[in-house]
């Protein structure tokens, strides 16, 4: 007799005529054991489960990808890395070696950039909120300043008159329909109401401004690059009706950030490698259009502004990976499988929009099951996965999910579990530590028990 095969679990799946495959086109289900060469398994031994792990070399690859598919189609091109997708200093330092500025929208993220060693001068500044003390700084500086409302330009113009600074250049934010995307008008001066012509004007009016700039952010996962190409004629219209108006000479046109990233959007059926734009496709419709749109100022002789990019999403997120460890296994009423994993939404913020890709480390035996995977919070909306088809898990196995690089690391919160440590697997394959994993005592620092509170269990308290 031959050898008896192992016994596996018969699974039973309903099955519904006349619905969507609620999976879509289903992706390959690969496992996942090492990161640029360098094994996982044992990186959670040293530094426990759950663990975030960046790749240097993703990292610098997908920055140098994104300025070569602008700069051979644009003659001057800046990117301004944006702090808030993941404002880590080790990421935020290899983007700068990769020649990228820093684009921030808080006194935090200005101090930040500069305690990491980046000069004013490479700061672009933006944001609703930028307190005296900080816009200050910025002007003296000389940080690239986009102003978005009224009162910062009094402000600024009342700072630059202490300082006794005239001139000081600034840029302002634009909000417009493109007709592709929302408007997002809470950000800036609207040009159809003409509130963006007026502050050009009144700019052009001060002694202690001068407009330099023209900075505008359409969306997000913006996956439409029409968007973007109606983006850049309006800018660029605007740009030439302003500077005919008031004089000024438009330096740099901004077009902020909002490229999509290999992530699957929830409710969303075709998988990011069909639906997702490449940077050259972003590049192409972005640069084609302001090539059309300049023409008459080329012809002019006038030279044609700065291209700044501000893109964060589609350079980081799938640098890095969330690695996480079944802690149990149940059965739902309705029959599915559930699997509750040491990480939940309070590290992977972006799981409440993302279906991320989840992977084991290994390769798994039995058949694939709908899958439901929780985090280990007490709260019902700790869902890492509503639904992901994957094989059984034994407490203890470990999965990859990811790409999980933008905005998770700056919108993480403390909330019942600690935040884990993060690693660095360098471009040389070391490992380093770039965020230590917190502790008590990490939590604890910025508390303080008045005298009166000390004692949690007074004597003579009735037990």
């Amino acid at each position: 007799m031959g050898e008896r095969l192992p016994w596996t679990k018969p699974v039973l799946t309903a099955h519904g005529a006349g619905g969507m495959n609620k999976f879509g086109n289903v992706r390959a289900r690969q496992h996942q054991p090492d990161i640029d060469g360098v094994a996982i398994a044992p990186l959670l031994q040293q530094y426990g489960s759950p663990l975030f792990i960046v790749s240097e070399k993703t990292l610098r690859d997908n920055a140098r990808r994104l300025k070569r598919a602008f700069a051979t189609r644009w003659a001057r091109v800046r990117h301004g890395w944006s702090y808030k997708t993941n404002y880590l200093g080790a990421v935020c330092n290899v983007l700068h070696q990769e020649g990228s500025w820093a684009e921030v929208v808080s006194d935090f993220e200005y101090h930040k950039a500069r305690a990491l060693g980046v000069p004013g001068s490479r700061i672009i500044f933006n944001g609703p909120w930028k307190p005296n003390a900080v816009l200050e700084q910025a002007i003296e500086e000389g940080a690239t300043i986009n102003i978005d409302h009224l009162d910062e330009l009094y402000a600024i113009e009342t700072i630059a008159r202490r300082l006794g600074r005239e001139r000081v250049p600034v840029g302002i934010r634009l909000n417009f329909d493109t007709g592709y995307t929302e408007a997002w008008t809470r950000f800036g001066f609207n040009i159809e109401s003409g509130a963006a012509a007026d502050a050009a004007r009144r700019i052009a009016a001060s002694k202690w401004l001068r407009l330099t700039g023209l900075h505008s952010h359409i969306g997000t996962f913006v996956l439409d690059v029409r968007a973007y190409a109606a983006q850049a004629r309006i800018m660029a219209g605007f740009m030439e009706s302003t500077e005919r108006e008031t004089g000024c000479t438009i330096e740099y046109l901004d077009i902020g950030g909002g490229f999509a990233s290999r992530n699957a959007l929830q409710g969303v059926y075709l998988p990011p490698e069909e639906l997702v734009p490449s940077f050259e496709q972003y590049a192409e419709a972005i640069t084609d259009a302001l090539l059309e749109a300049t023409r008459g100022r080329v012809a002019a002789g006038k030279p044609l502004p700065v291209l700044v990019l501000e893109t964060g999403r589609a350079v980081v997120d799938d640098a890095e990976t969330l690695v996480t460890t079944v802690v149990a296994n149940k059965r739902l009423p309705d029959g599915r499988r559930a699997a509750i994993l040491d990480a939940g939404v309070n590290l992977l913020f972006t799981a409440f929009w993302y279906n991320h890709e989840v992977k084991p480390l290994r390769a798994l035996e039995g058949a694939a099951e709908d899958t439901v995977l929780y985090g280990p919070l007490c709260m019902n909306i700790d869902v890492v996965r509503a639904s992901a088809m994957l094989p059984p898990l034994d407490v203890g196995e470990p999965l990859a999910i990811g790409p999980a690089g933008a905005y998770n690391n700056t919108q993480w919160q403390q909330f019942i579990q600690y935040r884990p440590a993060i690693v660095m697997v360098t471009a040389a394959g070391e490992v380093e530590l770039i965020r230590a994993a917190e502790r008590l005592e990490t939590i604890n620092a910025q508390e303080r028990l008045p005298a009166s509170v000390a004692q949690p269990f007074p004597q003579g308290l009735p037990e």
